[in-house]
């Protein structure tokens, strides 16, 4: 029996017989082979419980590629043994096979897993092209959620792929295959330069592998979503054209370089080519605003599309809006079908005695009555409770006391939210819905900045600082950077006084 990886030829892959037994568990048939070794259906001695048995033979190997596989099991092992997650799947224990008589299996590494029924590669390769696989969308959302757990625990997986997404009995769903998963040291890790050549973002062939390895990010993650998505909703078909995975890498590279446009099947319902086009924007930069979390919510909501935000009483709302933020609000959209990536909260609501309410801007406070709902519209991108209308009002007076035109040409800040044109173009978002990214125009540069601050505020969380202090430590890190904070362990001297002025300009407005 053979097997063969993405562009490698044949290898030969010896198996063990059925009943031989790998400490506590007893194989049984074999579910499937790859280029490093074999799976088998197993089950405990014990009590008949079924697992499988991943078998890695390592006696044939050179002593380097036997210390990237030792590796590649450590990480498997250390990520399953800190995960507890119902869409990863878990490592139980770790075994090494004792058979004198088969000397090419004699001292293999074998990981006793959950045990499933199925890959989505091989449903994939079952499946009728042009039409989504059975259950894509529950698949789907199982695949999202299993990466946005990850990422959230400060893990990327780094090879997600059908053949790593297992399927088992009462719907569940798995990410499997942990030898790539590595644990982010800031905004990136390395890994061996292994990776699936058909589902690796573009950036990954402008990168040298150093001594550390090759540069992933959780973006590698968020574009492998996009291929694999779009390969469950249209049976099996790759979004790049080649009739290999290296003509299909080749092709995702022209795509980024703009030599080719992207093409997704024709048949996919238009909020999921959206999604799948967010997920296959071709630079590592322009794929940060969609992370897993939001991604994973957005196909909630595509799952559940009669389910709708929980509003305050259209009674209350009526009593408590001004005017000016309710006409603002019809004037620029809001609903669910415009901006699939936006939060969840209900629309900011202010009393008429003009204090705060969810967060809402005062009445009598000094913020334009033009600016307010853009102000409140480009908070509920965020569901983050430190990211409110007021906090991004205190920001916007501070950096530029609410003037559209500000700028400071020495240091290439302009606009209202005085951005820096090449950073707000690896943030940009399109506020006003006009086709348009303009560093510029309020409604884009005031939806950008709460898009960066929400993605400082989680970085802060998780490097575990002190939730008190997230609206300075974002002030501070929208003039400096995330890293500079965290390794300053907090507000950095230099610009203390300008995050002393944003915290005097919210207190004003919390009054």
């Amino acid at each position: 029996m053979t097997s063969s990886g993405a562009e490698g030829g044949a290898v030969r892959t010896p198996r063990l017989p059925p009943g031989f037994r790998v400490g506590d568990w007893q194989v049984d048939a074999v579910i499937g082979s790859g280029g490093w070794g074999t799976v088998y259906a197993a089950h405990a001695v014990a009590d008949g419980a079924v697992v499988a048995v991943k078998v890695l033979p390592t006696g044939a190997l050179a002593p380097g590629q036997r210390a990237a596989l030792g590796e590649l099991i450590a990480r498997e092992v250390r990520f399953s043994t800190e995960a507890d997650h119902p869409h990863l799947v878990r490592t139980h224990a770790v075994c090494t096979v004792d058979a004198p008589d088969l000397p090419e299996l004699d001292g293999a590494m074998a990981l006793v897993m959950d045990r499933a029924e199925a890959s989505l590669r091989q449903v994939l390769d079952a499946a009728t092209t042009g039409r989504p696989v059975p259950d894509a969308v529950r698949i789907l959302r199982g695949v999202a959620a299993g990466v946005a757990q990850m990422h959230g625990a400060g893990w990327v997986h780094g090879d997600l792929k059908p053949a790593n997404v297992l399927l088992g009995g009462d719907g569940a769903v798995w990410l499997a295959d942990f030898g790539l998963a590595t644990e982010l040291d800031g905004t990136h890790a390395y890994v061996p330069p292994l990776g699936t050549l058909d589902h690796v973002p573009p950036e990954w062939w402008s990168q040298r592998a150093g001594t550390n390895g090759t540069m992933v990010r959780p973006t590698a993650d968020i574009w492998a979503f996009g291929v694999l998505a779009h390969q469950v909703l249209t049976g099996g078909l790759h979004p790049f054209p080649g009739a290999t995975a290296r003509a299909r890498a080749l092709a995702s590279q022209a795509y980024a370089r703009n030599t080719a446009p992207l093409r997704l099947d024709a048949g996919i319902d238009e909020r999921w080519r959206r999604l799948i086009g967010d997920c296959l924007v071709p630079d590592h930069a322009g794929r940060l605003r969609h992370n897993a979390a939001s991604l994973s919510d957005r196909i909630e909501r595509l799952a559940n599309p009669r389910r709708r935000r929980r509003l305050l009483p259209v009674a209350v709302l009526l009593a408590t809006v001004p005017a000016a933020v309710i006409a603002g609000a019809a004037l620029l959209g809001g609903g669910e079908e415009e901006h699939e990536d936006r939060g969840r909260g209900a629309p900011a609501a202010v009393t008429e005695a003009g204090n705060p309410v969810a967060g809402g801007i005062p009445a009598d406070s000094d913020v334009p009555e033009a600016l307010r709902p853009i102000i409140v519209k480009a908070a509920q991108r965020c569901t983050d409770a430190e990211v409110t209308p007021v906090f991004l009002a205190a920001m916007l007076k501070a950096e530029s006391g609410f003037d559209v035109d500000a700028e400071r040409p020495a240091s290439e800040e302009y606009g209202i939210a005085m951005w820096t044109p090449s950073v707000f173009g690896a943030w940009a978002v399109d506020g006003d819905g006009d086709g348009d990214k303009d560093y510029r125009s309020p409604p884009d540069a005031i939806a950008t900045m709460s898009l960066y601050v929400c993605w400082l505020d989680q970085q802060f969380k998780k490097a575990g600082m002190p939730v008190e202090d997230l609206p300075a430590l974002m002030a501070a890190g929208y003039r400096t950077s995330d890293r500079t904070v965290i390794t300053e362990g907090g507000v950095p001297g230099q610009v203390r006084p300008h995050v002393d002025t944003v915290l005097r300009h919210l207190a004003d407005y919390q009054r």
